[in-house]
């Protein structure tokens, strides 16, 4: 009697506090507590109905009915028994084999199960260690692709990063971005899929074309500010430090002129032929200031977000020749949004820290 006493003061007090009363119904329970369990037959045995009953303890009442008329039948309120086999692992092994994969992520199940019975003398198969790390929730996934940064470039990187973070958006409008992208005519360097029925994996509307050598591509410079973009330049053949002067000279300085506000910066990457004596002379000739870049960030570098947006609208469509690419890369290119390139360069502040928090490694942009 004193038992069942306490199983009511209990739930009286759960239920006068709202706070906890909002929580308890969010809380997601893979089993009923056997408090609530008695105390829903006790309810049902002073004649309550089900949907009363359930509306009290916050239950289904599919769950009360099952409750009651289970310890009507004899069969008490505890769960049976489970049927399956056993665990072929122990709560010791488990921790283990979770522990071998957080040390390293790049071992797989086989790896790991081939040390474990080496180790350990543990028989079990690779499904089994899937499983084990699946319920800790260390499930297989692609890893993200990040250029490899060394310490050299995270201690340049990072320095950057500390010596920007306190620009503001208008020191960031000062900058005029650039950068090199190619597109292929057929298909593209990433993996992608295709969802089909089993046995049709050499129907023509189910292939992916492909040609020799990748059938062409088509390689073009852009440059983008604050206020819009520049010119989409087709880069015909291989661009080298006197192809990249005469884009800079014939193509991107007019537009500085004209577009950019006074004490402009111009940026690009690292690239040899960006970095050349010879491209150096013709910018002190110019008397272009160049923001100091640091190497392998192109998380640092909006315009690799326009480049893989522009990407995904051109790979929706067949090309038939390099010009109809190149067609639709300009279309594309000069119908960016304004509000897309404020948004990317209001974005900077954020990539600094983003940079400084990661402590020079590759971050999520």
């Amino acid at each position: 009697m004193a038992k069942v006493l306490y199983i009511y003061i209990y739930i009286d007090y759960i239920y006068k506090d709202y706070s906890i009363v909002d929580n308890f119904r969010m809380l997601k329970r893979k089993s009923v507590s056997m408090a609530i369990r008695n105390l829903a037959i006790d309810k049902a045995n002073e004649n309550m109905s089900y949907s009363e009953i359930a509306d009290m303890l916050h239950l289904p009442k599919s769950t009360v009915g099952y409750i009651v008329k289970k310890w009507k039948n004899g069969k008490g309120v505890k769960d049976l028994p489970r049927s399956g086999a056993p665990k072929k692992t122990t709560a010791r092994e488990d921790k283990l084999i979770i522990r071998k994969s957080t040390s390293d992520p790049n071992k797989d199940a086989v790896q790991i199960c081939t040390e474990m019975s080496a180790e350990y003398g543990l028989k079990v198969s690779a499904n089994t260690i899937r499983r084990r790390l699946d319920a800790a929730g260390l499930s297989a996934r692609v890893p993200v692709k990040k250029p490899l940064i060394r310490t050299k470039n995270r201690r340049i990187r990072l320095n950057f990063a500390k010596e920007h973070e306190s620009w503001t958006t208008s020191d960031w409008k000062k900058v005029l971005w650039s950068d090199e992208s190619k597109f292929n005519l057929f298909g593209s360097d990433g993996r992608r899929y295709i969802r089909r029925p089993k046995d049709a994996r050499f129907e023509p509307r189910y292939q992916r074309p492909t040609m020799k050598h990748g059938g062409g591509c088509v390689q073009v410079w852009g440059s983008f500010h604050h206020g819009g973009v520049g010119p989409l330049v087709h880069i015909d053949g291989i661009m080298d430090q006197k192809v990249y002067k005469d884009i800079l000279e014939d193509h991107m300085l007019p537009f500085a002129r004209s577009n950019m506000p006074r004490g402009w910066i111009f940026q690009q990457d690292n690239d040899p032929k960006h970095t050349s004596k010879y491209v150096k002379q013709w910018f002190q000739c110019k008397k272009v200031q160049t923001l100091e870049w640091p190497s392998q960030s192109p998380d640092l570098n909006p315009i690799e977000n326009l480049w893989d947006d522009i990407g995904r609208k051109v790979g929706q469509t067949k090309h038939s020749s390099k010009a109809d690419l190149l067609q639709d890369l300009k279309s594309y290119w000069s119908q960016i949004p304004k509000a897309t390139l404020e948004s990317l360069i209001d974005s900077m502040p954020r990539r600094c820290s983003a940079v400084i928090k990661s402590k020079g490694y590759a971050t999520k942009y």
